[in-house]
């Protein structure tokens, strides 16, 4: 699964069973992220969490860095169980939105900065993998 959290709305994805392929799974308002993510793990098998972190171009903290190092604490303590990877997440937002304009995707849709978010998260959890496959 990855996280790509925001202090507005948290973007979901995970993965098929082969861990060949990230695909959206929702967005969830930030403050019912705790929820949602309790009753998904009491439901679904989750391997590891991959949470995206930002950082600025020269891949130093940016404005978001400490929400996200907070956010992450506050997973570990909530869910030890859940392995926990932190992968860079710069250029996400951007390259999802490349992703809805070329899939056809329409402004209203576009505009919807929810189908963003989750899309960032896939994208995210989409680069972890490739990442882990090079370097075996």
């Amino acid at each position: 699964m990855a996280i790509d959290y925001g202090n507005k709305r948290t973007g979901l994805a995970v993965t098929d069973p082969g861990q060949i392929i990230a695909s959206p799974l929702t967005t969830v308002p930030t403050g019912e992220i705790w929820q949602y993510l309790k009753a998904y793990f009491e439901t679904e098998e989750v391997e590891a969490v991959i949470i995206g972190m930002p950082q600025d171009l020269y891949g130093n903290d940016s404005h978001s860095t400490e929400s996200v190092r907070q956010f992450v604490k506050a997973f570990n303590n909530k869910f030890a169980n859940h392995p926990v990877h932190l992968h860079d997440e710069r250029y996400t937002s951007k390259l999802a939105l490349d992703a809805m304009i070329r899939s056809g995707s329409t402004k209203a849709d576009r505009r919807k900065k929810e189908n963003i978010d989750k899309l960032s998260a896939t994208i995210i959890l989409q680069s972890f993998m490739e990442a882990q496959n090079f370097r075996k």
